[in-house]
C-alpha cells in the first residue's frame, strides 16, 4: 500500500488538509519542535501549554517511552516486526530507525490517516537495505483494513509489536476496546503491545484543563484510569511486562532522554513559550508533571 500512498497527487492531498481545524498529529508535532503544522495547530498547542505550562513533558516523555520500549523489544526480546498505528509526523528516532539500528532486518509498518503525515511519508520509508518499511493511509477505526495491508510487509506467523502510543485517548470506549481486541487477535504468540495513554489519575487538575482546550476544538479526548488502561491488555489475555502500568517516566528509565542543543540566549529570549518547548531539557521531570501511563505486554 505504500506505493498507492505515495502516488497521491499533491493537489488532492492539499484538498484533504483542513487548515481551519487543529489535528492531534500536528499539535503533537508542535510540541516536538516540528515544522509540519499550521497556525490553528500552534494555537491549540499554545492553549494547552497555557492550561498546563509543564504539559510538554507529557508529550516528550511519551516519545521517550516509545524509544525505550522499541529498544528493549528489539534488543532484549528480538522483536523484528512493528506495526505502529497513529504514527504522527516523521521526527527524530522513528520506530524503524531505532529497530533497524539494533536489528537491520527489522520490518516496520506505519499507519496514519492525516494527509499531512501522508505527504511526508517518504521520510518514514527510508529503510535500511536489509529491512523494510511501509506506510498505510488508514484510520485506527478500520483495523481490518490495516491488518490486510500490513500483511503485505509483515509476517503474521512471526511475533509483531503492535504500537498504540498516545492514540487511544482519541477514541471512545465503544470503539476503542473492540478495535484493540481485533488487532491483538490477529497477532501470533510472542507478540507485544506497546501502549501509552493520558489519564486524570495522576495530576487531575492539570490534565482536565488541557482536556478542555482540546474538546473545545472538537477533539475526542478520553482520559482513562489505570484500570481502564490495563484492560486493553488483560481483556485480551496479554501478560503485563514489568513494571506494569506506570507513569511514562517511570517505565524502565535509562537516563538517556535526548537533550536538545541550546541556541543563542538572545534568540531563545525572542521566542514565544510554545517555540521554546523544543529546547527544554525533560530530565527535570517530577511526578507532578506527568499524566501519561505507559505499559507493554506479551501475547502468550
Amino acid at each position: 500500500m505504500s506505493g498507492d500512498a505515495l502516488s497521491h497527487d499533491p493537489a488532492e492531498l492539499r484538498k484533504r488538509i483542513d487548515t481551519t481545524k487543529a489535528h492531534p498529529a500536528r499539535v503533537y508535532d508542535v510540541f516536538l519542535g516540528g515544522k509540519d503544522n499550521y497556525p490553528v495547530d500552534r494555537a491549540a498547542a499554545a492553549a494547552a501549554l497555557a492550561a498546563n505550562p509543564r504539559g510538554y513533558l507529557d508529550v516528550r516523555h511519551n516519545r521517550d517511552f516509545l524509544r525505550r520500549a522499541v529498544t528493549r523489544l528489539a534488543q532484549d526480546d528480538g522483536i523484528r516486526q512493528f506495526l505502529d498505528i497513529g504514527t504522527g509526523l516523521p521526527t527524530q528516532e522513528n520506530v524503524h530507525q531505532i529497530a533497524q539500528r539494533i536489528n537491520p532486518d527489522s520490518r516496520v509498518v506505519y499507519v496514519d490517516n492525516d494527509p499531512v503525515v501522508l505527504a511526508h511519508a517518504r521520510a518514514l520509508l527510508n529503510s535500511g537495505p536489509e529491512g523494510a518499511t511501509d506506510y498505510i493511509d488508514a484510520d485506527l477505526k478500520s483495523p481490518g483494513q490495516i491488518l490486510e495491508a500490513a500483511a503485505k510487509t509483515l509476517d503474521f506467523d512471526q511475533p509483531v509489536a503492535l504500537v498504540l502510543v498516545a492514540v487511544l485517548h482519541f477514541v471512545e470506549d465503544a470503539e476503542a476496546y473492540p478495535i484493540v481486541r481485533e488487532l491483538v487477535e490477529a497477532l501470533p504468540s510472542g507478540s507485544r503491545l506497546v501502549l501509552s495513554h493520558l489519564t486524570e489519575d495522576l495530576n487531575a487538575e492539570n490534565i482536565r484543563a488541557v482536556q478542555r482546550t482540546f474538546t473545545e476544538r472538537g477533539f475526542t479526548f478520553v482520559l482513562r484510569t489505570k484500570g481502564e488502561v490495563e484492560r486493553f491488555l488483560t481483556d485480551n489475555g496479554l501478560e503485563l511486562d514489568d513494571p506494569g502500568v506506570v507513569p511514562a517516566h517511570h517505565w524502565r528509565p535509562d537516563g538517556a532522554a535526548p537533550v536538545p542543543g541550546q541556541p543563542d540566549a538572545s534568540y531563545l529570549a525572542s521566542l514565544d513559550d510554545i517555540e521554546k518547548v523544543r529546547y527544554r531539557d525533560i530530565n527535570d521531570v517530577t511526578d507532578a508533571d506527568i499524566n501519561v501511563y505507559a505499559v507493554t505486554g506479551r501475547k502468550a
